[in-house]
């Protein structure tokens, strides 16, 4: 398949080397003969290709992305393939300045000022926002069929009266906004003290912006209250900020839930590090 893609976007190339980590799609940093660094990415399902695509369209020139080079709407056998440029710099990590962190709050801000776009039909990106409610359940309750598989049936039973509870507790949903979901630091390049952009698209909806804190509060603004605060200015610079403290404990715990099932569909021992993690994160939010 990954042939085909080259041929289609008559690339030369001198080497490619295959990303690790991603999660929804097969990416290839390829280096060609006249010096360029290009990506090739092919989504796993043609909905994912789709929403990549509609994604591109829609931030392009309002968020700081990759270029989209070229595209192959692929056919029986391949979902579609993008051929994307390179953003520079390497993905975000706690141990940045100040400053880059007030960035990634301008940025996040800038793609949650997003709303539907009006007369636009999309038939990738979905609007969650006005059924938020019983999006968060569906998708808990997907995962869930999983997860009863992997936890002990005590541990499983108090997750569900837990979300449960938990749920009722939230205050009315922020947007409708163009969310991420998968809105954490391997997705964030930082060139130096600049922001360079966000990628990877294939998860995108419009919903409430309470979903596209919980992975970026967990692996990168935990880590330092001064991250966290120089990164609530910066978002507050274009839109005002959710109170973190009511929604982040919820999301952090479904998280943790969903990812357990996430472990069961794409292999427990290839993910076991990732599994026992969030079985830890899951019994400490139920206080075991």
């Amino acid at each position: 398949m990954l042939n085909r893609v080259i041929q289609q976007f008559g690339l030369q190339i001198h080497s490619l080397n295959e990303v690790e980590d991603s999660h929804s799609s097969t990416v290839y940093k390829c280096s060609l003969f006249n010096g360029e660094t290009v990506f090739v990415k092919i989504p796993y399902t043609k909905l994912k290709f789709q929403r990549e695509l509609e994604a591109y369209e829609i931030l392009k020139g309002r968020v700081a992305i990759p270029e989209m080079l070229e595209y192959w709407p692929g056919d029986d056998e391949c979902p579609g393939a993008f051929l994307l440029s390179k953003l520079k710099g390497k993905p975000l990590t706690p141990d940045t300045s100040h400053r880059v962190a007030y960035e990634v709050g301008i940025l996040q801000a800038g793609m949650h000022s997003i709303h539907p776009p009006a007369g636009k039909v999309l038939t990738g990106i979905k609007n969650e926002f006005p059924n938020w409610s019983n999006f968060i359940e569906r998708q808990f309750y997907s995962f869930a069929e999983d997860v009863k598989d992997v936890l002990e049936p005590r541990l499983y039973e108090q997750a569900i009266v837990k979300f449960e509870t938990m749920k009722h507790e939230l205050p009315s949903p922020d947007g409708p906004s163009f969310v991420h979901m998968d809105f954490r630091p391997a997705n964030i390049i930082v060139d130096g003290n600049k922001v360079s952009g966000i990628i990877d698209f294939e998860s995108v909806r419009f919903g409430s912006t309470e979903i596209d804190f919980t992975k970026l509060y967990r692996d990168y603004l935990s880590f330092d209250p001064a991250l966290y605060q120089f990164y609530h200015e910066g978002y507050n610079s274009v839109r005002p900020l959710i109170d973190l403290k009511i929604v982040l404990p919820f999301y952090q715990f479904t998280d943790a839930f969903n990812s357990i099932g996430w472990c069961k569909r794409r292999g427990i021992e290839k993910n076991a590090l990732f599994f026992e993690k969030n079985v830890a994160l899951l019994k400490s939010f139920l206080h075991i």
